[in-house]
């Protein structure tokens, strides 16, 4: 696997962003919004393409980034969810079109990414060194930080 740079999570959660706001939020009224999604469930067969497609992007973009196995379930969960309902006529596309499933499954990614030490090495490196006691301290040190993720592991 290549090693991954800082700048790459940088590009992820941009990346992200921009899908969770063309799915579910390019027109907001107060804590609702509709996008693509809303639009193409209403669709046959494109709205669950749709819906399954971008999950499946975001799921991908999860793995790049080292999240947990919880992150990932979490985003699985509602992407089933918003899968699962727009593959339902009438009543479920009602659903669907309200139910923010690539919001919350990015948003959930980008919460993971925003609570990670992330670091240009290698964890035995950065023991050979003595670095990864100073990450540990960074960690501990700021309350966002839960995590320390080695990008060349």
């Amino acid at each position: 696997m290549a090693k991954r740079s800082i700048r790459d999570i940088e590009k992820i959660w941009s990346n992200v962003e921009g899908v969770k706001k063309l799915s579910d939020r390019v027109i907001g009224f107060g804590p609702f919004g509709l996008g693509l999604d809303a639009l193409l469930t209403w669709i046959p067969v494109v709205g669950t393409v749709y819906t399954a497609g971008t999950g499946g992007w975001l799921l991908m973009q999860a793995v790049r980034a080292k999240a947990p196995p919880a992150t990932l379930a979490r985003m699985a969960a509602y992407m089933a969810i918003d899968t699962a309902t727009g593959s339902v006529p009438i009543a479920g596309d009602v659903v669907d079109t309200f139910f923010p499933g690539q919001l919350m499954a990015a948003g959930a990614l980008q919460k993971h990414i925003e609570a990670t030490h992330w670091v240009e090495d290698s964890e035995a490196a950065a023991r050979a060194s003595g670095d990864h006691e100073r990450h540990l301290e960074t960690v501990k040190n700021d309350r966002k930080l839960k995590r320390i993720v080695y990008l060349h592991d």
